[in-house]
């Protein structure tokens, strides 16, 4: 299953890119996880938008080729971070990419709720019209004291932890092959 990751942060070595290595290189005989560069991704300008740089035609490209999306997201004042909202004012445009493209979220942060506000926001941004992403409902992934649990190389080194992202990623499995099965009788 070829999954895109789109992580909301874009320092080098940040929790949430952490988090997303950590997916893609645990679960990798379930899913084939690319993680898409954000840095490149210029503001959103509708006098463009029929035009689009090439960093945004190839993150389209890339997503609209994918199974789904795994959204990872800090949280920075109570919601996303602007270069999430940017990536995805791009995908809801021209082609909008995302209309129907299975979607499933997590997030890290250093404090207690582990990005419950930005998640929130996150899904609102998900369900409106020029998005309508579905989301793999009831399993909300919240690593809070995320810089106990993960190490500089990327190990997660919280049994819980491991063992809830163990029963996500199998949830998330079997939600897209319902997802697919509910597409071949249409």
């Amino acid at each position: 299953m070829k999954i895109v990751a789109l992580v909301g942060s874009t320092r080098n070595n940040s929790y949430n890119l952490r988090l997303a290595q950590y997916v893609q290189n645990k679960y990798q005989e379930q899913l084939n996880v690319e993680i898409l560069n954000l840095k490149e991704i210029p503001f959103y300008d509708q006098d463009i938008e029929v035009n689009p740089p090439a960093a945004v035609k190839e993150l389209a490209h890339k997503v609209a080729e994918a199974d789904a999306v795994l959204w990872v997201t800090p949280e920075y004042n109570y919601s996303i971070p602007g270069v999430l909202k940017n990536a995805i004012d791009w995908l809801s445009r021209g082609e909008r990419v995302l209309v129907g493209k299975p979607s499933w979220i997590m997030g890290a942060s250093m404090g207690g709720l582990g990005t419950v506000r930005a998640q929130q926001h996150l899904r609102d941004i998900l369900f409106s019209p020029g998005v309508s992403s579905p989301l793999l409902p009831g399993n909300e992934v919240y690593v809070g004291l995320v810089h106990e649990k993960i190490d500089e190389e990327g190990n997660l080194n919280h049994e819980a932890t491991e063992l809830f992202l163990d029963v996500v990623v199998n949830n998330f499995v079997k939600w897209m092959k319902q997802q697919e099965a509910a597409s071949a009788v249409k």
